[in-house]
């Protein structure tokens, strides 16, 4: 079995990897110059580097220990960048390059691909040399980039993608950012952390698509450590004068800054591909469509990751990829995206599964919920750092666990506690009963499903 992969990414990899195991020649495409698409290269693992030595930064000025002294931040920021890169490198060696180079049954070709009909690739590499891929097969994963939003002057200024971002020679003075999700107030809190001035500007509110309380418990915690959020703001125009962007909002108020990140969303990287002219069926925003199989509407062609219809997180990329070569190479596997735990690496950290009540209530659900604080959780309160909560949000009648959202350091360490319950039909009642390890900060789920049928004040540690 022929099969040629558009990407070099988490998607394209697993792809790649599960056919050639079940005996497929894979063919992979880049049109970059390193492979691994963007999540080794400039994304997650390069964004938590930064966020983790920001961390750090942040708790040698900041602890809440007596008997600790703090110290103040000195920082050499050309050391962190390096240090950074070089990880990024090793991570991209031993879990790309050497795989390809080990692999008999994988060749990578470089250049641009585009489809000249449904089994045919034209490839054109950056000399203009142009040559034909042919496969039984074919998997679309070629991810997806930062989208820019239309704002007038926006264009003709230099301004970052989180690409840049992340990669900067030089610590900004002053960063405003335009975005108020993911990446946005990831890298926010990182760049304030390491002494940078940090302005949001929000169309809405921080985090506005998840549960309320995430996002309102989130901006105070950005208030606390001087990030400015500008709620309910819009950029009208941007220009650039002196080294400087001025940036005029909805709200008559202008922000001025020396570097500006825009980090609204990302899309799709598929114009290029001639999908339309072969008839794959995409969405408005040139996400393809796809089945829980990853086949598009024409059968023998897959897609999996960012470009496609589906969540865009790095695992599901991956799952994606597997679920492809399973079915390309003769099975019948579907990926089952109902339940998916992700993670927004603040501190405290954001972790979510299942639904919210919101969601929840547009389903049709009833729902009965507690909130947890973490002042009634020992680790946090041994760890000095009861801030956030846990929140278990349950089937009315049922007990049945559908969602869960955590706010707190480490969150994202205990997630899939919730994930699994919510998997396998647990009830609050059966989680309350479940042994968890004592000091740990997985323990507040615990002690949060008791909250369905107990006053946890009045009991002692570890008490069920």
């Amino acid at each position: 079995m022929k099969i040629a992969i558009i990407g070099s990414g988490s998607a394209a990899f697993s792809c790649a990897i599960n056919a050639a195991e079940r005996g497929g020649k894979i063919t992979l495409i880049e049109s970059a110059n390193v492979i691994g698409g963007c999540c080794v290269n400039v994304g997650c693992v390069p964004s938590k580097i930064l966020i983790r030595s920001a961390q750090l930064a942040h708790q040698q000025c900041n602890n809440p220990f007596d008997g600790i002294k703090k110290q103040d931040l000195v920082l050499d920021w050309q050391r962190l960048l390096s240090q950074r890169q070089q990880r990024v490198e090793e991570l991209r060696g031993a879990k790309y390059e050497n795989i390809l180079k080990q692999n008999p049954a994988l060749t990578l070709v470089k250049g641009q691909a585009t489809f000249i009909n449904a089994h045919t690739l034209q490839v054109k590499d950056r000399d203009g040399n142009e040559h034909e891929v042919t496969a039984d097969k074919i998997l679309i994963a070629t991810g997806a980039q930062p989208a820019i939003l239309p704002i007038e002057g926006l264009s003709d200024t230099p301004y970052w993608t989180s690409t840049e971002a992340l990669f900067s020679e030089a610590l900004p003075e002053h960063l405003a950012i335009i975005g108020s999700s993911i990446v946005a107030v990831e890298i926010a809190q990182a760049y304030r952390r390491l002494d940078a001035e940090v302005t949001i500007l929000a169309r809405s509110s921080l985090l506005f698509r998840e549960d309320p309380l995430l996002g309102e418990a989130l901006t105070a915690i950005f208030e606390e450590e001087g990030v400015r959020v500008l709620n309910q703001t819009q950029a009208n125009s941007i220009s650039f004068e002196r080294k400087k962007f001025i940036i005029e909002t909805n709200n008559n108020e202008t922000v001025t800054a020396d570097r500006l990140l825009i980090a609204t969303g990302r899309i799709p990287n598929t114009k290029d591909l001639n999908l339309e002219g072969i008839g794959v069926m995409t969405e408005k925003g040139g996400a393809v469509q796809i089945n829980e199989h990853m086949q598009t509407n024409i059968p023998h062609i897959y897609a999996a990751g960012d470009c496609s219809n589906m969540p865009q997180l790095v695992y599901v990329a991956a799952a994606a990829g597997t679920c492809a070569a399973i079915n390309m190479m003769g099975g019948d596997e579907a990926l089952d995206l109902t339940i998916v735990p992700s993670v927004i690496f603040t501190d405290p950290q954001i972790a979510t599964v299942g639904l919210s009540e919101q969601e929840a209530h547009v389903k049709g659900i009833e729902t009965d919920s507690r909130i947890l604080t973490l002042e009634n959780v020992p680790r946090a309160l041994a760890n000095f750092d009861t801030r956030g909560f846990v929140k278990l949000v349950v089937e009315s009648g049922t007990g049945r666990l559908i969602g869960a959202q955590i706010f707190a350091a480490e969150g994202g360490e205990f997630i899939q506690t919730a994930t699994l319950a919510i998997r396998h039909r647990m009830t609050v009642n059966d989680l309350a009963n479940q042994l968890f390890p004592y000091l740990t900060m997985g323990e507040a789920i615990k002690l949060c499903a008791q909250t369905f049928s107990k006053d946890i004040k009045k009991l002692s540690c570890c008490s069920g």
